[in-house]
């Protein structure tokens, strides 16, 4: 069953059994899913890995907003972006603790050969399919940023 198939199901189940923040945060998920498979030339279905960037997304804004609204003093909404960001996780991969994603930089930056803050770029691209949905990026940019200027 693909990602997408599964989130479908689980709104049904949502619906069922009237979990409105469940079943309001996979409604608005499959929607930008739709948007995307949209967007371009042709329509086409997105593979998983491709719903899990969009879930990332979609995770990314949702802490942003609740950040946004714990600075301006509205509780009750922050906690409501943070309700639809656990629903939003229940669908990513395991997120990577800061100590995988520092083995993974080491690893990246002994691979790359790359020694100084300006061959970031070239770490980034090798981290990227090891990290993608499983760690936060700028989490991963600030690491790589820090391991270059150290010098390992």
């Amino acid at each position: 069953m693909s990602l997408k198939e599964k989130l479908q199901n689980d709104l049904t189940a949502a619906m069922r059994a009237r979990d409105e923040i469940k079943s309001s945060t996979i409604r608005m998920i499959l929607t930008s899913i739709k948007n995307e498979e949209v967007s371009g030339k042709e329509a086409r279905d997105l593979s998983d890995a491709e719903v899990i960037t969009v879930l990332s997304r979609e995770a990314k804004k949702r802490r942003e907003a609740a950040e946004a609204f714990d600075q301006a003093g509205a509780k009750d909404r922050a906690d409501q972006e943070r309700a639809e960001g656990v629903v939003i996780a229940e669908y990513l991969p395991k997120q990577l603790s800061e100590d995988e994603v520092k083995a993974l930089i080491a690893q990246a930056i002994a691979e790359t050969g790359a020694n100084s803050p300006a061959q970031m770029g070239l770490v980034m691209k090798s981290l990227q399919p090891k990290t993608a949905g499983k760690a936060d990026g700028g989490l991963v940019s600030s690491l790589v940023k820090a391991a270059l200027a150290g010098g390992n």
